[in-house]
């Protein structure tokens, strides 16, 4: 975070000072709402939670080395008390970003948003000192709190921007403008909270374009020519448009030849409009080469040359868990963890990639998915139909709602299926405990809500 005082904290969130606290104190560190982890010499913000309200925790924090307090009620100095802690931390990180140097980068999408995030920001580490949004904290206190780490010496401030609804990314960049707007794909991930549908996901998505500075002023932005919903966006934005596509295409970003390995790992040839070059990705999916291409897309929009872009992508390392990440056991059995979230599009590509796996056998282990509202039945039954397609050994499925649709499903498109339905995670680790045997490869899939992460924790562990 940028040296401010006390003072100018309190000006920028349109707060006061508690009495007894010093104007001049330096603030040098980012901002924190969980007292546990908290940056010495930092702000902390105070915010309700859950099961409690962190104005119970400012002394905790203030003993661990936070310089300052962001307090909604009167608070132990030092503190700044504002009317909304949530909206004070929107207010200071507008005006941070005010005085950053950086290029702004905002992107969204029904998927793929974290691993393009952490792509981008290994990629564009080549060009210099880059401050990205950690794992995928991309709300509107993750947005702000992201900001609020970047120092003097960042180039490149990636922020990584989620959207339940019209408005949250309006907002988002009401706070801080990006420069730079990538767009991945319009999906179906939280359908529910989406009257309209994927029309609605889509004007929500588009917020970030028309919130993008025109091109005089160094707007860009990066568009998915492949998904029609996204391409029908470009005349929404005052930016220049820079397009990627999977198919050949003359004027975009885009790959050819493109083929897996027996470990899952996508290969293809990058085309730029100067150049070509191999790229081979560490992920695992052929579903990565669309987040791989809107990076490349990116770099080479920002000035970064070919060869680096490719080669920077071929070097780049899987780094937030949870997304098709490996796990090979001591006794070679291989575990898929892909438990982070899930929705229709992803279940649909993970099971692509399980299916063109070598293995003794192919297991899938998939939850519930949360948050689509009245397609939740129609996505469960058909996610069952491609479950049965996906040539697998064994499906077990988790839950008691809409689980039991996959399992249906499964049984009616697939007569030689072994499906085993349980109601929670410790049945299914039972169960995986007594069947598992060396070679077998392992697919843990399932949105948030059912905690399959923990699942993984237990079988990783034997």
């Amino acid at each position: 975070m940028i040296p401010l005082t006390a003072a100018e904290i309190a000006a920028a969130t349109d707060g006061h000072l508690v009495p007894g606290t010093d104007p001049s104190l330096l603030v040098t560190a980012p901002a924190s709402i969980d007292s546990r982890w908290i940056h010495p010499g930092g702000v902390f913000a105070a915010l309700p939670g859950r099961r409690t309200d962190g104005h119970y925790h400012a002394p905790a924090a203030l003993a661990a080395g936070a310089a300052l307090v962001l307090a909604s009620r009167p608070a132990a100095a030092p503190a700044v008390q504002v009317a909304d802690v949530t909206r004070a931390l929107g207010d200071l990180a507008r005006h941070v970003a005010g005085r950053l140097p950086a290029t702004v980068i905002g992107i969204t999408g029904s998927n793929g948003k974290t691993t393009t995030k952490d792509l981008a920001t290994q990629v564009l580490a080549h060009h210099g000192p880059v401050t990205a949004t950690r794992g995928s904290f991309n709300n509107e206190l993750g947005f702000p709190l992201t900001v609020l780490r970047a120092t003097p010496d960042t180039r490149y401030l990636i922020l990584e921007m989620g959207t339940r609804g019209r408005g949250h990314l309006s907002y988002l960049c009401g706070l801080v403008t990006p420069h730079v707007g990538v767009v991945l794909n319009v999906g179906t991930a939280h359908l529910g909270q989406y009257p309209d549908g994927q029309a609605g996901i889509a004007a929500a998505k588009s917020e970030l374009l028309t919130g993008l500075p025109p091109a005089d002023h160094g707007g860009l932005a990066i568009l998915n020519a492949d998904d029609p919903l996204v391409a029908a966006m470009a005349p929404l934005t005052p930016a220049r448009t820079h397009w990627w596509s999977q198919h050949p295409h003359p004027t975009s970003v885009h790959a050819r030849e493109v083929h897996v390995t027996p470990h899952g790992r996508a290969c293809f040839t990058l085309h730029t409009p100067e150049s070509t070059a191999p790229v081979t990705l560490r992920l695992t999916g052929r579903h990565h080469v669309g987040n791989a291409l809107a990076v490349a897309a990116l770099a080479h929009g920002l000035g970064l040359d070919h060869h680096t872009i490719a080669h920077a992508l071929s070097a780049a390392e899987p780094t937030s868990g949870g997304r098709m990440q490996t796990i090979v056991r001591g006794d070679g059995v291989t575990l898929l963890h892909d438990a982070y979230n899930a929705n229709p599009d992803s279940m649909a590509a993970a099971l692509t990639t399980l299916s063109t796996m070598p293995a003794r056998r192919r297991i899938a282990v998939l939850g519930e998915m949360a948050d689509l509202g009245d397609h939740a039945a129609g996505a469960h039954h058909h996610l069952g139909v491609l479950a049965a397609r996906a040539d697998l050994d064994v499906l077990i499925t988790i839950g008691t709602q809409t689980a039991p649709l996959i399992a249906d499903a499964a049984g009616t498109g697939h007569s030689t299926l072994d499906i085993i339905a349980v109601p929670d995670s410790q049945d299914a680790h039972d169960v995986l405990s007594r069947i598992l045997r060396p070679d077998d490869l392992v697919l843990i899939k399932a949105s948030r809500a059912a905690h399959l992460e923990h699942l993984v924790t237990a079988l990783s562990n034997r």
